[in-house]
């Protein structure tokens, strides 16, 4: 599989493990599976920096982010950008009247789906699976597949501005806003850039970058970069802060005016008034 589908299952695989804790923020009950055959491999590889906490941290966040703007009938369509192995559609609860778009290249998809078949896995979403190379044009592959556009919409990118340069994470959100009705909602995450030159990262970054994934992106000023892209944050975490995974995340949190702190930002923001 392609190197960017290997994060794929490590995040699955952290998932699998999270799901197994008697404290568990979330089950994922198809996630060892879909973690095969690297996932847990690349779990023992890329272990420390907080990692597993922060993957299952930012996974009850956006969980959390899904439900509360289902709940309040704000959305009537989500948008899983670069989903991966993300079993979303099939462990949350969801109205009738949701669609779910799940976007992500096409190999990773299509092992994605024969995956699912085996275990004879059920969608409880009207689920569209898109298959779009992201670095190039991809909205049109959205609205073939029934996105659309007059509808408020969520997008949900998980761990995908770590990937991008500076230019190309800007020019997602402005793409995304482009692409909204009034009322949309985004909820995704991004590393601080302190995080990416600390010497407490490094090991674990050199080990991306040795795997052909390195983490390129961050900033230790999100609200500025969002409002300058077309969006208004609404609510911004970090690991360990109410909402975020109060109690389960081994550091500390370090006050918001503390220069030089290593952040991971999580964050949920709305479509800016145009």
């Amino acid at each position: 599989m392609h190197a960017v589908s290997y994060t794929a299952q490590w995040m699955a695989a952290a998932r699998a493990l999270e799901s197994e804790r008697e404290d568990a923020l979330y089950v994922d009950p198809l996630a060892r599976d879909l973690a095969e055959p690297k996932g847990f491999e690349l779990i023992d590889r890329y272990v420390g920096g907080g990692l597993l906490p922060f993957i299952s941290i930012r996974t009850r966040f956006l969980d959390d982010a899904i439900r509360d703007l289902l709940a309040d009938g704000s959305t009537g369509q989500v948008v899983l950008i670069a989903a991966g192995m993300d079993t979303r559609a099939f462990r949350l609860d969801w109205p009738d009247d949701v669609d779910v778009y799940e976007v992500d290249h096409g190999p990773l998809i299509t092992e994605k789906r024969r995956r699912l078949d085996a275990l004879g896995a059920k969608p409880g979403v009207r689920r569209h699976e898109v298959s779009a190379d992201l670095t190039k044009e991809w909205l049109p592959d959205l609205e073939a597949a029934g996105f659309d556009r007059t509808r408020p919409t969520l997008w949900v990118a998980e761990a995908l501005t770590f990937f991008l340069t500076e230019e190309q994470a800007a020019g997602l959100l402005r793409l995304l806003a482009s692409a909204s009705a009034p009322g949309s909602h985004l909820a995704f995450d991004i590393l601080g850039r302190t995080l990416l030159r600390s010497p407490f990262s490094k090991p674990f970054l050199d080990r991306l970058a040795e795997d052909g994934t390195p983490w390129i992106f961050g900033t230790d000023e999100p609200e500025p970069f969002l409002e300058a892209n077309g969006w208004e944050v609404e609510s911004l975490k970090e690991p360990g802060q109410p909402g975020a995974g109060e109690g389960r995340w081994p550091y500390d949190v370090q006050p918001r005016g503390r220069r030089f702190a290593n952040r991971l930002w999580l964050i949920r923001a709305r479509l800016a008034a145009q």
